[in-house]
């Protein structure tokens, strides 16, 4: 079961004279970097909601937006900054002389701060009505991350498929290439003028086989691939991410010497096939959780 770090979950709930809104949406990241967007009246919540969002996210770029809309919200009128604002009016049209008609209480109002909406604090039992729409947005969010998850592991499942079958297509071209190597060295020898010991020739050639055998190379891509696909069966395990990356380097550092001692055009190129499928698994490996 893989989860991806992309999500989405989106919940609504009328508490009392309130409508709460809280959308809970993710990007791929390393680790977890929460952005939280409040109304002003849940500002002394914002701890305990960081707090339950970090232990359901895990990681990723998360942004958390909880909109609170009041059907009937209180206001406060700031009699003290209104007559201020009044009282520097009147002494500047008086001092300039202006003689046309001014709305003060009009224009007033509409300065900062005199006319707000009051911010109540959070009762306990909004609190509650909250964190239950939060838990929904956050059941909708994983929700959708499991969805995705989905499909990154029906990819993994198919991408390791691939390595496994190109690596078992290698082994015919392995046969291939030691004759070609005795043949080559042969050819070379008989160039010689001098005579050639046939039993140090058969050692040098074993020697030099034995350095260029592909097998350790393809007994521990085949682990890894097996590896990789035992954590994608793990139930227990539902953080991943990190651990499918690593499993990944270690495939791409065995097909890396596959590569390097391939010897063969034939082998170079099903290690060709092997990177970008492995590649593939990388790209995806990043979007995992």
């Amino acid at each position: 079961m893989i989860y991806s770090m992309t999500g989405y979950g989106r919940a609504v709930e009328e508490i009392g004279s309130k409508t709460i809104v809280v959308e809970v949406k993710s990007l791929n990241s390393k680790f977890l970097d929460l952005k939280v967007r409040l109304s002003q009246g849940y500002r002394s919540k914002e701890m305990p909601i960081r707090k339950l969002v970090t232990d359901i996210v895990r990681r990723g770029k998360v942004d958390v937006q909880i909109e609170v809309k009041d059907s009937s919200p209180s206001m406060v009128f700031d009699k003290e900054l209104f007559a201020a604002y009044y009282k520097e009016l009147k002494e500047v049209t008086t001092s300039l002389d202006i003689k046309d008609s001014v709305d003060f209480v009009q224009a007033i109002s509409r300065f900062p701060n005199v006319v707000s909406a009051g911010v109540e604090e959070v009762s306990d039992e909004e609190w509650k009505g909250f964190s239950k729409v939060l838990r929904k947005a956050l059941d909708k969010f994983i929700e959708y991350r499991l969805d995705e998850g989905a499909s990154i592991e029906k990819d993994f499942r198919l991408r390791v498929l691939n390595i496994s079958t190109l690596l078992e297509q290698i082994e015919p071209f392995e046969e291939e290439r030691i004759v070609r190597l005795r043949e080559r060295f042969r050819n070379q020898l008989e160039e010689l003028t001098t005579a050639v010991d046939e039993n140090r020739f058969e050692q040098e050639l074993i020697y030099y086989i034995e350095k260029l055998s592909l097998s350790e190379e393809k007994v521990r891509l085949r682990q890894h691939c097996e590896y990789f696909l035992t954590q994608l069966d793990d139930p227990k395990d539902k953080i991943k991410g990190r651990t499918l990356n690593f499993i990944s380097q270690e495939m791409g550092r065995e097909i890396n010497t596959l590569g390097s001692k391939a010897n063969s055009a034939d082998i170079q190129k099903i290690v060709v096939q092997m990177k970008d499928e492995l590649e593939k698994i990388k790209e995806q490996v990043a979007n995992a959780l």
